[in-house]
């Protein structure tokens, strides 16, 4: 280790231990399946015994990437999760991400520290909202995809009529690479494209183990499964003939996606989603840094923070900061530098999660997610590195807000409280914060792109700092950004107001669209720029 707190690593083993890596998402709409598949595809791995996905019954735990309290009652995720594990050569990096619309920034932020996509379809909806914008991101991040094609053992729409919506509606070419034997909800198993043969599986209890799965030549599964084993056969020559076959080039360019069927919650179809992960799906790759230089996996150590949580460990109420390593090899207790303060920071106690579960990691490598305890001086979209030159990497967008509460506390012996879980909330990025010198710090003001965000805000703020708020909602639904602070009267004269976010910009709220207009028109002095979803 050098002064600087850099490890020096040969650069083959760095790039061999990189080239290990696979690291992605499981994306989705809500109520998919990501957290069952999630779960699914560690019991495959066998880093868990026993799946939880069916919640409800004697003696089963939960889904292990849904920890918060919420998350369980509801059933959904509302907060993004890592695990990782081994799975033959390779190691795994997987981030399970919340499917809500409202928590889609957290979502984009996942999407910023992975190398490839899971997605999952509904067999009965296909393509919905929240996926159909799920699909553009990744599109845009040039970020490839593989297509899992969800619930086949219940009833749900037509194989092909998927794979077509698939080109109609987002031009991406679908490969199929396993067929479904069985129409959905009478799934009997899977055509493999590599070698011709029927998978057959077999359900287990409730779908807590593995599924056993039987090999079929063709012969025999044509005789055993008769009109559903030609009728597979027969579709998959007409996906062939239209430029349905695998191609590795289109697939790592984003063009096109390998597509697979299955149920995650009977683990039927998930080992062969395992080993295309792990056979198939890019390895990390040079970074680029804000001058668009791309960092060598084998350069001195460099990560970046997508992702800051609290109340992981309740007993404790830490912070974890998750990184994403980018070059060079991280060793514990290595001094970094955060480029953004330009400040050190000692990575003394530094973990390696799997839900909420943690343990100590010494050594990280180009694609793996570090967990920074104690990281109370980290922020989202912070870059950390070694030695000289220094590097920064592109922060990360914050969105446009849509909705907007005034909070207070509930009990104002609670205030001390009721500041740090702010201020904790803020760092985190559960909520915008916006602050302005008319409310005072003791009234500020939550932004959010859905209205859920505030439930859990408010839910955690009572939970972990033992102070209840009320929420004022605010009838602001447009918003501008305002350059000049120097306007900031005008604004607020004309049924507007301006509060500033704590990356310092000013943001001009207004109840309506002929607000706007009125102020444009008797002041058209004041610049006034449009905030986009997806940027800052």
């Amino acid at each position: 280790m050098t002064t600087a707190g850099s490890v020096t690593a040969p650069p083959a083993d760095v790039l061999r231990e990189a080239d290990r890596r696979r690291t992605f998402a499981v994306i989705s709409h809500p109520d998919a399946g990501k957290s069952t598949l999630t779960e699914a595809l560690a019991l495959h791995a066998r880093v868990i015994s026993e799946a939880g996905a069916v919640h409800g019954k004697a003696g089963r735990r939960g889904v292990v990437s849904d920890w918060m309290e919420m998350e369980k009652a509801r059933g959904i995720s509302i907060t993004s999760a890592a695990l990782q594990f081994a799975y033959g050569d390779a190691v795994v990096n997987l981030l399970d991400t919340p499917g809500h619309s409202d928590f889609s920034e957290d979502t984009y932020r996942v999407l910023a520290a992975v190398d490839s996509a899971v997605m999952l379809l509904d067999a009965a909806k296909g393509l919905e909202p929240q996926t159909l914008k799920l699909f553009d991101v990744c599109r845009h991040r040039g970020i490839p995809v593989i297509t899992f094609v969800n619930k086949w053992d219940r009833p749900g729409r037509d194989a092909l009529e998927l794979c077509d919506e698939l080109v109609e509606r987002i031009g991406l070419q679908p490969m199929p690479l396993t067929w479904p034997v069985g129409e959905a909800g009478h799934f009997r198993g899977v055509v493999d494209r590599r070698d011709g043969q029927f998978i057959r599986y077999s359900r287990t209890a409730g779908g807590a183990t593995a599924a056993a799965q039987e090999r079929l030549d063709p012969a025999r599964a044509e005789a055993e499964e008769g009109a559903e084993w030609t009728r597979a056969v027969e579709e998959l020559d007409l996906l062939a003939a239209s430029g349905g076959d695998f191609d590795l080039d289109r697939f790592l360019a984003a063009s096109a996606t390998p597509v697979l069927f299955g149920s995650a919650v009977l683990n039927f179809g998930v080992r062969h989603l395992l080993d295309l992960l792990v056979d198939l799906a890019p390895r990390p790759t040079p970074r680029p840094d804000v001058d668009a230089r791309p960092r060598g996996l084998d350069a001195p150590f460099s990560a970046f923070v997508f992702k800051v949580q609290t109340g992981m460990d309740p007993s404790h109420r830490d912070q974890v900061a998750f990184a994403r390593v980018c070059s060079g090899v991280f060793e514990r207790g290595m001094v970094v530098t955060n480029a953004t303060t330009g400040k050190p920071f000692a990575t003394k106690y530094v973990q390696q999660v799997f839900g909420q579960q943690r343990s100590t990691l010494d050594v990280a490598y180009p694609g793996d997610v570090i967990g920074l305890v104690n990281a109370h001086s980290l922020r989202v979209g912070d870059t950390l590195y070694t030695d000289k030159p220094a590097v920064r990497f592109p922060g990360l967008p914050s969105f446009a807000p849509a909705h907007f509460a005034a909070v207070r506390p509930a009990d104002l012996s609670r205030s001390k409280q009721f500041r740090k879980g702010i201020e904790q909330l803020g760092a985190e990025g559960v909520v915008q914060i916006l602050r302005s010198a008319r409310r005072g710090d003791g009234a500020p003001v939550f932004a959010a792109v859905g209205p859920m965000q505030f439930e859990v805000a408010a839910h955690r703020l009572d939970a972990e700092f033992k102070s209840p708020v009320r929420l004022d909602r605010l009838p602001y639904t447009v918003v501008r950004r305002l350059p000049d602070p120097a306007h900031q009267p005008l604004v607020d004269n004309n049924r507007g107001e301006v509060l500033t976010r704590a990356d310092g910009t000013h943001l001009a709220l207004f109840p309506d669209s002929t607000a706007l207009g009125v102020l444009k028109r008797l002041h058209p002095e004041v610049v006034l720029e449009p905030l986009v979803a997806g940027t800052d």
